[in-house]
């Protein structure tokens, strides 16, 4: 019987005589599992001989070790399992790597690099003034070449394409294999075919460039050259080759010259000394009553409306549900209003977050006031009903507008590396009196200052940036270019910088320059307790409403009641399947859709609200979990015949940044120590990553649900400081994994 979680201990009554034993393991015993939760269960099994009689020497006893591991499936995991075994890419080491970087320099024509770009000391020297230019070009230059060997290796052979079924001028591909942070395809970019069997036998071999127009979830659909469809046949294979778009690297390289061309040192690396007379803030009438009762929130506004930090940059600081981009949307209002000529750029790295701060500037202004400006690259299929009659769509594309025109408007919003348009359509440096930045914890730095490197007056302008250097950073690729500090975002290096530090007098932040935003909307207090310890010095206070926060805490299925989490262990297993190199984890999986259907079941019972699917978020670290989640809960969908289980969003932390729900369930994954190092080198994963754990355990509003494997999470020290502040609860650790 496997039911001492350390192990079995058999005993065997067969005496020893000469020497010899006459034993039969099942003459002995029977061996029984009887599991209550998917996963893989190991044991340690003993087998203990000895001699029947006490009188015998004890030198004759002795043990067998044997280790055992039960499985239990169901008919759910069997249907997730690897469709086929993992047949591993080969992997370009560091060395060959650099080897490779060395050996593509020259002909990579990006921008005019000098050679003392190459020097050691520029590396080590760090970021100052009067490196920023060549430095940040230099690390732009060895990410731009990492994106060039990563996406080599997604390169395919005997690949067959299909007609579009809808547009019979395109052609599709699917594209398996997705992994993490690789370099991503996007509509309007290229790859390269060749028809598989060419250039063999003295045949010509003939590239034909694809030219992307719509990105599905392992799918591309492609345009080529009449040429080619004209000689296609359904099913033809072709050999493969990816290519990086290099707009948004050079977009990036000529932000770095212009912030020099520009003079932008006082905003960049501000000292204070340069700033103005400290200005008289003024008693305002918000759009936004709710902001009059948080005095964080109405500082910040003031001080913002007042430009009281010119011409260094103001910081509004904002831990998880702390009204970030609310405050941002009030400041813009506010400075409209205050000041009727000013001409502001709001920007954020997202489209999705840009999308955000368009809605929530509708509420109260005009539509002729604003213009949402997309780049040609985004599906407009996805655009917002409520931002279609103020953006730059056209006839399913968009159009881009002249820059006399564009510059009638109060208010242009788009993302950074869009903002690069301005720039190139010649918008006048002097044109933005306002520059807002949300989210700008999660953009590279060279980013954030595409909006700002010619567009923004260096004296008279005001830049605004919102973010929590403790959440998401930026998404680097390349290990020297993290090495040398590629990855830490403008706004996480201003927060360094001894202006925007706690005054060590007072204990506070001054307020001319940064706002640390208290006050939290979103969560239960069970939910932010270990990250508010952990990374908001205790500082965090709930103001979140009070029966949605409390709407599980009678939850049946909690451990505790009145304490909204749930630590679900589970033993599961690492997989892998195809040529996928993403993990996918099966036993949470199950876990996973249990709970689903005990949310789904429970809803309105015992004194429970209701609950749709929309508000309830799934948060998994790599992307064949993401897909494995997606295809349970389809089964999910028949079993309780709901029309609307595609409003549930499941995606990885970088997609719930910013972003909250009612419920959230967060599947770890990671089951295996052995690939913690391969997590902690690329940033993925859960472990030894505290901006993601901190992102993932503070989307939930009124229940949160974890599930994973405790002995690997204690690995590392965010996780385990979460498990032992959650030991403390009584009966919270019901699925303990020894």
């Amino acid at each position: 019987m496997i039911s001492d979680r350390r192990g079995v201990l058999i005993t065997s009554d067969h005496p020893v005589k000469d020497g010899l034993i006459k034993f039969s393991l099942e003459s002995v015993t029977e061996l029984q599992f009887r599991p209550k939760h998917p996963g893989f269960y190991p044991a340690a099994l003993v087998f203990e001989f000895k001699p029947p009689h006490s009188s015998s020497p004890p030198s004759l006893a002795f043990h067998l070790l044997r280790f055992v591991e039960a499985q239990c499936v169901t008919s759910l995991a069997r249907e997730l399992g690897p469709t086929a075994p993992y047949r591993p890419r080969p992997i370009m080491s560091a060395e060959a790597s650099l080897r490779y970087i060395v050996l593509i320099l020259t002909p990579m024509k990006m921008v005019a690099i000098s050679p003392s770009l190459w020097s050691r000391s520029l590396l080590e020297g760090g970021l100052t003034w009067e490196s920023y230019k060549e430095l940040l070009q230099l690390l732009l230059y060895l990410e731009a070449i990492q994106m060039e060997v990563d996406i080599k290796k997604y390169n395919m052979t005997k690949s067959p394409m299909f007609r579009d079924k809808a547009k019979k001028s395109l052609l599709v591909l699917e594209v398996p294999g997705v992994s993490e942070n690789r370099p991503s395809v996007l509509r309007g970019d290229s790859l390269l075919v060749t028809k598989w069997g060419e250039g063999k036998e003295g045949k010509v071999l003939v590239k034909y460039r694809g030219y992307v127009h719509r990105v599905e979830l392992e799918r591309v659909k492609l345009g080529f050259n009449p040429k080619l469809l004209s000689s296609f046949i359904d099913g033809q294979k072709f050999d493969v080759e990816f290519t990086v778009n290099r707009l948004t690297t050079r977009l990036q390289q000529r932000a770095a010259e212009l912030a020099f061309q520009h003079n932008l040192g006082n905003t960049l690396f501000p000292s204070g000394g340069t700033t103005t007379k400290t200005p008289k803030l003024q008693q305002l009438w918000l759009y936004d009553k709710a902001l009059e009762q948080n005095p964080e929130q109405y500082s910040a506004v003031q001080n913002i409306v007042a430009g009281s930090s010119r011409p260094a940059p103001y910081l509004v600081f904002g831990p998880p549900g702390t009204g970030k981009t609310v405050t941002l949307v009030e400041a813009i209002k506010q400075v409209l209003k205050t000041k009727g000529s000013s001409h502001i750029l709001a920007c954020a790295p997202s489209n999705s977050a840009a999308d955000l701060l368009c809605v929530k500037l509708l509420e109260h202004l005009e539509k002729r006031k604003l213009f949402r400006m997309y780049a040609s690259s985004r599906n407009p299929d996805d655009v917002p009903t409520a931002i279609v009659d103020c953006c730059n769509m056209g006839e399913h594309c968009f159009v881009f507008p002249c820059k006399e025109e564009l510059m009638k408007y109060s208010i242009i919003i788009t993302t950074l590396l869009t903002a690069g348009r301005l720039v190139t359509g010649g918008i006048p440096p002097d044109h933005f009196s306002h520059v807002f930045v949300d989210e700008a914890g999660h953009a590279v730095e060279t980013e954030t200052i595409i909006p700002l490197a010619g567009l923004l007056d260096p004296d008279n302008g005001q830049v605004v940036l919102a973010g929590d250097p403790k959440q998401l950073g930026p998404i680097i690729r390349s290990p020297l270019a993290i090495k040398y500090g590629l990855g830490v975002s403008l706004l996480e290096r201003l927060m360094k910088v001894s202006l925007y530090q706690k005054e060590e007098s007072t204990g506070t932040f001054n307020n001319r320059y940064v706002t640390k935003l208290l006050r939290n909307y979103r969560s239960h207090p069970s939910i932010l307790k270990v990250p508010n310890e952990l990374f908001y010095e205790g500082e965090l206070q709930v103001f979140a409403n009070e029966m949605i926060r409390n709407s599980y805490c009678n939850w049946e299925h909690l451990p505790q009641k009145g304490f909204p989490v749930v630590f679900h262990g589970v033993a599961g297993r690492d997989e892998r399947e195809e040529n996928s190199p993403s993990f996918f984890n099966v036993a949470e999986v199950e876990v996973l859709m249990e709970y689903m259907r005990k949310l789904l079941q429970g809803q309105g019972k015992r004194g429970l609200a209701t609950i749709s699917p929309k508000d309830i978020g799934i948060i998994a670290p790599y992307r064949k979990q993401v897909e494995k989640i997606r295809k349970a809960l389809k089964i999910v969908e028949k079993e309780f015949k709901l029309t609307s289980i595609k409003d549930l969003k499941v995606g990885s932390v970088e997609e719930f940044q910013g972003q909250e729900r009612r419920v959230i369930l967060v599947s770890t994954v990671r089951s295996s120590a052995k690939y913690i190092q391969t997590d902690q080198r690329f940033s993925l994963g859960f472990v030894k990553n505290e901006k993601r754990f901190n992102v993932a355990v503070t989307r939930a509003k009124a229940l949160l649900v974890v599930v994973g494997n405790p002995l690997v999470l204690r690995g590392d020290p965010a996780w385990d400081r979460y498990c032992t502040d959650l030991e403390s609860v009584p009966n919270l650790h019901n699925y303990d994994i020894y």
